[in-house]
């Protein structure tokens, strides 16, 4: 993935995606709980890493969550209340540009790992 090779992208010796992967989940287990676009923001990860989504809606997914992960952001994550609002701004952006490829079966699955984040 041609996105794949930007500045702010880790990308392994073999060309794959786990970099991105490994610090998506690592973040998205920490904050899923405090976050309301929490469901969207899987439901965005399982549709990028969908083998049937097109390339352009892969781009625009993972650069909506390359911003996520990033540690330098517009608004600090670290602050109360509004620290998210611009990753959740970038990420409804990015889900209305591609909403029609969003399936069901995204959904579904970012609703169990959710659930599965909020069990004990």
């Amino acid at each position: 993935m041609a996105f794949a090779r930007t500045a702010f992208w880790r990308r392994e010796e073999n060309g794959d995606d786990r970099a991105l992967r490994r610090s998506f989940w690592r973040k998205a287990r920490r904050v899923a709980a405090h976050i309301p676009f929490a469901d969207d923001l899987l439901a965005a990860y399982y549709c990028a890493f969908d083998r049937d989504t097109p390339l352009p809606v892969k781009a625009t997914l993972v650069g909506a969550l390359a911003y996520f992960v990033l540690p330098v952001d517009a608004i600090p994550d670290v602050l109360p209340v509004i620290g998210f609002t611009d990753d959740a701004a970038v990420l409804a952006t990015a889900i209305k540009l591609v909403t029609s490829h969003m399936r069901p079966v995204h959904r579904e699955a970012a609703k169990n790992k959710l659930a599965e984040f909020k069990a004990p």
